[in-house]
């Protein structure tokens, strides 16, 4: 009895998930006879995905799949907007029958979906070809016109809850495809190569005692030579072309010696072959290149991975754009969108461009830009961006900026520069790596002659093992792969690095300065009191302080907003950082700012209007400290970091942050040089000094710092002074960046560390003769591939690599 109860439990447990995507289902969610057993399903959409795969017999999809299918939408859209030949002529290309064109789809998450999207697709009428990768979430589907519109085998996709999204870059992404497809065939070609080249040699090997005839023995030469011909000089392309760059820029590097070796076996086994020379070495020659472009594709199929945060930018993007005009929508290219216009976003969609929300509230999923996966509630006015996904309701969007000048344009190019970008410390291994070669061909060459005297049937055979086994190859790996997969995470987080070398220098960082307003500040001032004086009213006070922070971008001046009064006449305004800002309302000259420079008072903290020396009024403004800020700045000390606050604002106010936040060392009333010189006092004295502003009034002193992060939004990531820009509001962040930059060194030391031993262990064991050269390769390939590996757990969950 207790066995049909657990059985019968066990159902009910399953019944509760959705069978097709896992999601929580209901007593009136409804429920479909599969393969004879009643499945439960969360909506209509997964039901009628579950009974197509079912009745066109891929069931196999659920029994290969290791991750449940993205839930499926009824709604998907007006797919037709894909038949438009404005929209496809920039995206689809021609090829033989038909056209082609590259997808993205963020459903897609194990190999079965891939599988099943192939399938699937190719039993569409008029599709002539489809390609579905799971680790890029890409699908490249070729189609005849003359037969099917692409939004018919599209509805069949989304249907099965595989959401089309429009790849940018296409022409970058053909590329790569392409070279990808040359890399597998040029592997393909390879392993039959090594593997037949072994087979011939080593009929030759085991004639130990010379039975074979010497016609049999040539024989089996000539057709190891020519399978290895084209593995050495097609195959192995990729490491002649790099070794004749490495020569032509005048340095020796990786390709230069698994060149040489290469050629070395070919050459030295012709030789043999064409004067009856005892020993030819054929297969250790397409034994390195097959090891080698194996070892290599991995490497480069796990940066992508570690990289893959420009893929999601990409994805971000919507395919089209609805815009409304005189009443009427019409969905448009998105390149057509202009500043001004009216975007219409449908409930679940993403918004096409950046500007600002014309409807009372909506809410947005901003993930992808910030790293926050909790909805942002946004309200009429408030500014929102390309690439964030709009939740429950549909929402209207007055157009700000469109394209490169867009956040997420933005966002990806920090990304790709980062990316792209070779620190100093990956240089000064590289230029390791070429004296490393330089050494070991000396090396290789006085091995050769000792062996030559010793034993010269051997010598050929060392030297080869040599060169390969000592191959630098996880020398130059062990920075760059680090580097890649920090930067990603990095991305991940919302922390894009924006200047050169900003990880490493964040790591070395022993002091943290912060600045106040804006930054630890919650960037919302409040005027807790106003008082006026002399035949100055309340009302008009406020109107001019209004004015004069118009055009500032000061979060002061938000606090006089609501105050603005459109009948002022300003006709100059100047801001001096540190003091306050000047300028002409109405015909009179004002200042607003702190009491020396507004009045020529004594500094209260207050801040005062006033024409230079006369008070006008006096306005206490309050700020307070950030949610996040005090529980930000416990883990920065936890990690050992000296915190400092440095504050343009009165004595009162930076006490206030100061006794809430635990704060030691306070400096208040801090002109931008003031801070500048704070800075370069703790350098004085061998800080290494990280400098957290807001990005506005605080570029010297984030030029001055070691390294800077710029905590703002929108604006801040064209902000060049800085060298990591916070595309979050989150304050958590900073000190799980500084956590990353500690663990990306420490990585970078186990991969050098790893790579110099390698090579200090394996060369004396490759000169003394106990390795073959064909394990040699596979060594060399084993040592790349695990400081490949290592690097890529920077990706990994935060908290799980700190453990």
């Amino acid at each position: 009895m207790n066995a049909i109860a657990a059985t019968a439990q066990a159902g009910a447990d399953a019944d509760a998930a959705c069978f097709h995507c896992n999601e929580p289902t209901s007593a009136l969610s409804p429920r479909v006879a599969i393969d004879g057993v009643e499945r439960a399903f969360c909506c209509e959409g997964c039901a009628a995905a579950a009974q197509w795969i079912r009745d066109a017999r891929l069931g196999d999809y659920y029994r290969l799949r290791s991750e449940a299918a993205g839930r499926v939408d009824a709604d998907a859209g007006d797919l037709t907007c894909w038949d438009r030949e404005d929209i496809l002529a920039g995206h689809a290309r021609a090829v033989p029958g038909g056209r082609e064109l590259i997808l993205l789809t963020d459903g897609m998450r194990c190999a079965a979906c891939a599988w099943l999207i192939d399938r699937a697709l190719r039993r569409e009428p008029g599709v002539l070809d489809v390609s579905a990768n799971a680790v890029t979430g890409r699908i490249r589907i070729a189609w005849d016109p003359a037969r099917t519109a692409l939004s018919a085998p599209l509805r069949r996709l989304a249907s099965l809850g595989y959401r089309p999204w429009l790849a940018t870059g296409t022409e970058r992404e053909r590329a790569r495809i392409a070279e990808r497809n040359r890399a597998l065939l040029r592997l393909g070609v390879a392993g039959l190569g090594a593997v037949q080249a072994m087979m011939f040699t080593e009929a030759l090997y085991l004639d130990t005692t010379g039975a074979m005839s010497h016609p049999m023995r040539d024989f089996l030469r000539w057709i190891a030579f020519l399978v290895a011909t084209p593995v050495v000089f097609w195959s192995g392309w990729t490491f002649l072309s790099g070794c004749l760059r490495e020569l032509r820029e005048r340095r020796l590097g990786a390709d230069t010696l698994v060149a040489t070796s290469v050629l070395l076996a070919y050459f030295a086994s012709l030789y043999a072959t064409l004067t009856g020379a005892p020993h030819v070495w054929y297969d250790a020659a397409v034994m390195f290149v097959f090891l080698l472009l194996a070892a290599r594709m991995l490497e480069q199929r796990a940066r992508a991975a570690a990289t893959a945060r420009v893929d999601a930018l990409a994805r971000a993007r919507p395919a089209f754009a609805v815009r409304e005009r005189d009443g009427h929508r019409e969905t448009i290219p998105l390149d057509a969108l202009q500043p001004g216009d009216i975007a219409c976003v449908a409930a679940g969609a993403g918004v096409p461009a950046d500007g600002d929300l014309l409807d009372a509230q909506a809410w947005f999923e901003e993930s992808l830009l910030t790293g926050e996966s909790t909805p942002v509630h946004k309200r009429a006015g408030d500014p929102v961006f390309a690439g964030t996904a709009c939740r429950d309701v549909p929402a209207r969007v007055r157009v700000a900026s469109v394209g490169t000048a867009t956040r997420l344009s933005q966002l990806a190019a920090l990304v790709e520069r980062a990316q792209a970008h070779r620190p100093a410390i990956a240089r000064m291994a590289d230029r390791v790596a070429m004296g490393f070669v330089a050494v070991l061909l000396v090396v290789a060459t006085l091995v050769y002659f000792a062996w030559r005297a010793h034993a010269p049937d051997r010598a050929l055979d060392v030297v080869l093992a040599l060169l390969v086994v000592s191959c630098p190859c996880a020398l130059s790996l062990a920075i760059p792969t680090a580097l890649a997969a920090a930067n990603g995470a990095l991305a991940r987080m919302g922390v894009l690095p924006a200047g050169a070398d900003a990880l490493d220098r964040l790591a070395r960082a022993t002091d943290v300065v912060f600045d106040k307003t804006g930054t630890l500040g919650d960037a919302v001032p409040t005027l807790a009191q106003a008082a006026v004086f002399g035949d100055m009213t309340r009302d008009r006070a406020l109107q001019i302080a209004a004015a004069l922070e118009r055009d500032s971008h000061h979060p002061l001046a938000s606090t006089f907003a609501p105050y603005r009064d459109v009948a002022c006449r300003i006709e100059t305004t100047r801001t001096l950082p540190g003091q306050g800002v000047q300028g002409i309302v109405d015909g009179i000259g004002w200042r607003l700012g702190h009491a020396p420079f507004a009045t020529g008072g004594i500094d209260d903290g207050a801040l005062w209007l006033g024409d230079g020396a006369k008070a006008s009024a006096r306005f206490d403004v309050r700020e307070r400290p950030r949610a996040d800020a005090a529980s930000t700045l416990d883990a920065l000390r936890a990690q050992g970091l000296a915190l400092h606050l440095c504050s343009g604002d009165g004595h009162a106010a930076v006490a206030r942050f100061a006794e809430t936040l635990r704060f030691d060392d306070t400096r208040a009333r801090q002109a931008p040089e003031d801070k500048l010189a704070f800075v370069r006092a703790l350098q004085s004295q061998g800080r290494r000094v990280a400098m957290v502003g807001d990005g506005l009034n605080d570029a010297p002193v984030l030029a001055g710092a070691d390294v800077s992060i710029a905590v703002a939004d929108g604006a801040a990531l064209a902000q060049r002074a800085a060298d990591l820009v916070l595309a979050t509001r989150s304050l958590q962040r900073i000190p799980e960046a500084f956590a990353l930059a500690r663990d990306t060194r420490r990585i970078i030391r186990q991969n050098l560390a790893w790579a110099v031993g390698w090579n200090l262990v394996a060369l004396p064991v490759a000169a003394f003769g106990l390795v073959t050269p064909w394990i040699a390769a596979l060594g060399m390939a084993l040592s790349s591939l695990t400081v490949t590996l290592n690097a890529l757990r920077l990706g990994r969950d935060r908290k799980a690599l700190r453990a």
